[in-house]
């Protein structure tokens, strides 16, 4: 079970990150009212939290206040929640056909689909010592182990499986609007597939009667059917309705229930998952970050738990709604779907579609528009368009080094990349600002993240010998410095993972005394507490064969959001931002970082 840290320990984590973004007055003010809240308000408020635990043991302590902080907020899902991931193309190149690869995908996510439903899907597991504990004969042994045993036998070799429970709302699941809170939804009787193309909606059944997967030379004929299908875009494309705020999307849709929509709705709520057919090829990774993020918002539903989206040359991506699940969940799904399309791959290059009259099978969608549903529609373009327009997408990759340097010379990875952020911030803007880095707390039971906290004292003493002060330091100094900074950070990673961080334990407190009518404590009225979940640089990582990049928007309107790779021997960054910030020169100055720090740990300056 996800653990509740100790109030002390939370305060003194929570004190160790505000250090370095306040002057000492502040910091003495910001210490005196947490001190006084450990010692009251916050010792009462912390003690309801461990009863309220103790009696829902089925759950985790973060459960309920995530998924509510997800589901209450109004902001529309789109630039503000969902991330994306983009898939490498197929190494064999002719199969990076639209045709080719929506179906090979397709069939790879039904059977995964298929498999985690009857209960055949490997557990997912951390192996801190993959040697002993993942191999065959390992799996054969814990096989036999009766469950509640067996976790202590991974347990004794450095195995960690990890909470699954997200996984169900992958398919046949979507986000609902309404209003103040939204619903999650899931129907797993359904046997549809959505496919949007040029707005259009489609549907048809990709599972028959007895639970089997329709033949894949079938879905390719119905692929190719929506594909040559030479109807125009609506006049006005429903997608739209699914980037407004909230609320107001909550309202339009129930007039679009009343208008008569209800069968068509439920077709798409319900579907399987929805495929977004772009017309058009990819230009380049800004490009393609563009497409997969946002689109043009007119051939997405961006409720449903996740798109997936294939352009004309067959680059493929996944934009997912947020609230009911996070990274792991999305990427073991699409580290298995990017395995199996291109390991055993459904059709080929050769494949002819099957001889099905497709115009039976295939049901394109209509809806019955009012003139309030069609101004909404238009107005909803109008602020999509507006947002998109402000936002800016930037890219790097350093090839001077990566992981396997970092390695060698025993730092971090994941720590020297967080440095050169930190130092980027202060060489383009001279100070150092709330940070936050996602980590998994899939180790727990209904574990979902916690935040690490990258802005450090050491990251800012190092950052500040690095940017004003270079030609004091001798080289040895400044490796030095590079060092604490890692096993700081290595620290705060292991905390977090652990569940140990400071973040989730306080919102779990605020979240607590809110449901329970109590006055806000001042702690949480501080400026510094409200700073400091202002994040002006949002981090998130992943690594994986299957995926060639991804991404997400800033969470603040004057902030950064910054999804980045440590390869063996590059590192990728891709950094959104709205006009208050300027990306590009961002990514310039974490290049000058990154290039700094590199040659001071190969002993040049």
């Amino acid at each position: 079970r996800l653990p509740v840290p100790k109030l002390e320990d939370t305060i003194r984590r929570y004190l160790n990150a505000q250090k370095p973004l306040l002057t000492d007055d502040q910091f003495r003010k910001t210490e005196e009212l947490a001190h006084h809240f450990e010692k009251g308000i916050g010792r009462e408020l912390h003690e309801q939290l461990v009863a309220q635990d103790n009696q829902n043991k089925h759950t985790s302590y973060i459960t309920g206040p995530w998924f509510d902080m997800y589901l209450k907020a109004r902001e529309p899902v789109v630039l503000n929640f969902n991330p994306f991931m983009s898939f490498n193309p197929d190494p064999k190149s002719e199969y990076n056909n639209q045709l080719i690869r929506a179906t090979n995908i397709t069939v790879s996510a039904l059977r995964f689909m298929k498999t985690f439903r009857a209960g055949y899907l490997e557990p997912e597991v951390f192996h801190l010592n993959p040697e002993k504990s993942d191999t065959e004969i390992f799996k054969k042994i814990i096989r036999f182990v009766p469950s509640s045993l067996s976790w202590f036998g991974a347990y004794m070799v450095n195995a960690y499986p990890l909470d699954m429970s997200q996984y169900f709302r992958l398919f046949n699941s979507t986000r609902l609007p309404k209003l103040n809170r939204d619903e999650l939804y899931t129907d797993e009787n359904a046997k549809h597939l959505l496919v949007m193309r040029n707005g259009n909606f489609y549907v048809f059944d990709v599972i028959d009667r007895d639970g089997n997967m329709l033949k894949p030379s079938e879905i390719q004929a119905h692929f190719k059917y929506i594909l040559s299908d030479n109807s125009s875009s609506p006049a006005f494309p429903l997608g739209y309705l699914s980037t407004e705020n909230r609320d107001t999307w909550a309202l339009l849709r129930k007039n679009l229930l009343d208008n008569g929509n209800e069968e068509a709705l439920q077709k798409v709520d319900s579907a399987v998952f929805c495929l977004s057919l772009d017309d058009f090829p990819i230009k380049d990774f800004v490009h393609l970050s563009h497409t997969m993020l946002h689109g043009d918002g007119a051939n997405r539903w961006y409720d449903k738990s996740f798109n997936l989206i294939i352009t004309k040359d067959g680059t493929a991506g996944l934009n997912f709604e947020h609230s009911w699940g996070d990274g792991v969940a999305v990427l073991r799904f699409q580290n298995e779907v990017f395995k199996d399309s291109t390991n055993a791959p459904a059709v080929s290059p050769q494949s002819q579609p099957a001889s099905v009259d497709s115009s039976i099978a295939v049901r394109k969608l209509d809806f019955k528009l009012n003139d309030a549903l069609k101004a909404g529609i238009t107005k909803a373009k109008q602020k999509f368009d507006a947002s998109v327009e402000a936002l800016s997408l930037n890219l790097i990759q350093f090839h001077e080094g990566g992981k396997d340097l970092l390695k060698q010379k025993k730092v971090s990875p994941d720590a020297v990349v967080q440095l050169a952020f930190q130092m980027a911030f202060l060489r383009q803007y001279n100070q150092t600002v709330a940070t936050y880095e996602s980590c998994s707390t899939a180790a727990f039971k209904h574990g979902r993240t916690e935040t690490i906290r990258p802005a450090s004292i050491h990251t800012k003493k190092c950052s500040e010998a690095f940017v004003r002060e270079l030609s004091k330091h001798s080289t040895e100094e400044l490796q030095k410095l590079i060092v604490e900074c890692s096993k700081y950070h290595g620290r705060l990673t292991k905390e977090a993972a652990m569940g140990q961080g400071f973040d989730r334990h306080l919102f779990g407190l605020r979240y607590l005394a809110l449901s329970k009518g109590i006055a806000l404590p001042d702690f949480y009225q501080d400026q510094a507490y409200a700073r400091l979940n202002h994040n002006i640089i949002s981090t998130s990582t992943l690594l994986s064969p299957a995926v060639q990049l991804g991404g997400f928007g800033p969470v603040v309107s004057d902030g950064f959001g910054v999804g980045y790779q440590v390869n063996d021997d590059w590192i990728g960054c891709n950094v959104s931002s709205y006009p208050a910030r300027n990306g590009k020169e961002y990514l310039q100055c974490i290049y000058k970082s990154l290039e700094d720090i590199f040659n001071v740990l190969k002993g040049k300056k």
